[in-house]
């Protein structure tokens, strides 16, 4: 690496490690203010509280990392510009292209940890927050479990067993209810094929029941549609369904090829897979709307102006990006171009700064 390569990088990972640190104990003072009163009305000790912090770092620095960068590249090439040393490069023959390579290299490095990190980090951590705030904190009793293949449920009508819950619509999949008595033995089993919360009570659809009686054989009967109510609310089911979050890219890929096989729409878990890798790499987008932005013009500029562009451009992203996967999510647009517009925008956006800068 050359001498000039090797400053301009050195300058750029002090920025971004400074904008890192500050970024993220923003975020955590935010998020302890956020969760004082539950944490008090709760009991927690300190030693919970500092458990819950150290597994959100993760999901705070998946966060605010492209932010970071963006910022960090806007000040970097900012200090250059001001600092006329950008005047200087130029002047010596090497071009803005030339200048922006150093950084550029580090954003596709930094892109690829960051989807190392959201895959084999972010998860699992995710995972010990809800533990840590429903199980030891608010003393739940874990009531489930979730596994690949189907999610177990002790309820109070019996032990549920469903294959899919889709939070959005508020819909279960192969929903199972066994009722037993006093003895745990089976009396009814009722299978449906699906069971939507509608005005407040489960709508059941396909339903198969089968009444169970000691020395008779077991009574089958069928009904196209039925309303039975079940003491339980969707609300309390979703802390089961393991959410996109908390899978890594190829466990996402894993549960939805699970979900296609048993032909139930995985139309919204494909965004999310989509997206995992599109979030990771806006790093080298933002990157390179960041130098173009500061490298357009060769006024000097001052780190206030280089930190509220940043924070302007990286929240138009959040905004868009969010919005682009929601309507991937629903259906509305194809989930491969939900997660990935905000992108595609950003970059024609950062080639139109780059068709502007004075090479």
């Amino acid at each position: 690496m050359k001498t000039l390569d090797r400053y301009i990088v050195r300058e750029f990972l002090r920025s971004l490690l400074l904008f890192l640190v500050a970024f993220l104990i923003l975020s955590v003072i935010v998020d302890f203010f956020e969760k004082i009163r539950m944490f008090l009305s709760n009991d927690a000790s300190l030693q919970q509280m500092f458990r819950y912090f150290l597994f959100a770092l993760p999901m705070l620095i998946s966060i605010i990392a492209p932010a970071a960068f963006l910022i960090a590249t806007l000040t970097t090439f900012g200090a250059l510009s001001t600092n006329h040393e950008i005047t200087a490069m130029k002047a010596n023959g090497i071009s803005v292209y030339r200048i922006a390579a150093p950084v550029l290299a580090v954003a596709v490095a930094f892109s690829m940890l960051f989807f190392l990190f959201t895959e084999f980090v972010t998860p699992k951590a995710n995972e010990n927050i809800d533990r840590i705030i429903r199980v030891e904190i608010q003393k739940q009793q874990p009531l489930g479990a979730f596994t690949q293949n189907e999610i177990w449920y002790r309820g109070k009508a019996g032990i549920y067993n469903f294959r899919i819950f889709e939070p959005l619509s508020n819909t279960i999949y192969g929903f199972t209810v066994n009722e037993f008595d006093a003895g745990f033995n089976l009396t009814r089993r009722l299978d449906a094929q699906r069971a939507v919360w509608q005005e407040g009570r489960w709508h059941f659809y396909g339903l198969l029941i089968t009444r169970f009686s000691p020395g008779e054989s077991p009574v089958i009967e069928r009904r196209e549609e039925t309303i039975l109510d079940l003491p339980e609310k969707p609300e309390d089911f979703l802390t089961l369904q393991k959410s996109a979050d908390k899978m890594g890219y190829f466990e996402l890929k894993q549960y939805i090829d699970k979900i296609r096989r048993e032909g139930y729409d995985a139309t919204s878990y494909l965004a999310d897979w989509h997206g995992k890798p599109a979030f990771s790499f806006v790093s080298i987008l933002l990157a390179l709307i960041g130098v173009a932005f500061s490298l357009k013009t060769e006024r000097s500029g001052a780190l206030a102006r280089s930190v509220g562009t940043g924070i302007v451009v990286g929240f138009s992203y959040w905004i868009i990006f969010a919005f682009s996967m929601s309507l991937g999510r629903s259906g509305t647009i194809p989930p491969l171009l939900g997660a990935w517009l905000a992108n595609m925008i950003f970059a024609l956006f950062a080639l139109y700064l780059f068709r502007q800068v004075k090479t």
